[in-house]
């Protein structure tokens, strides 16, 4: 498991197990002293590789899902906020 992005990259690790806690997807490990630790899934090597960020080579910093997401979040979050 690795991620360009974090500090541990390039450090390999048995896989244990892949699971979901409290709706967040992690995979689980023991460390050099044994004790079991966890990353979220999508910052390891254990999921394919995504698609966009491949095709868009590092030229466009978000998806369109992920921005149709946000905004959702942020209108219900605005929403209750104003009681509606």
């Amino acid at each position: 498991m690795t991620h360009p992005f974090h500090p541990l990259r390039g450090t390999r690790y048995e896989l244990l197990e892949r699971r979901k806690n409290w709706s967040a997807d992690r995979v689980f490990y023991f460390d050099g002293n044994g004790t079991q630790r966890s990353f979220a899934t999508n910052l390891t090597d254990v999921l394919p590789p995504d698609a966009f960020l491949e095709a868009s080579a590092g030229r466009a910093p978000f998806r369109l899902a992920d921005l149709l997401e946000l905004r959702e979040r942020l209108d219900r979050h605005s929403a209750k906020k104003a009681g509606i």
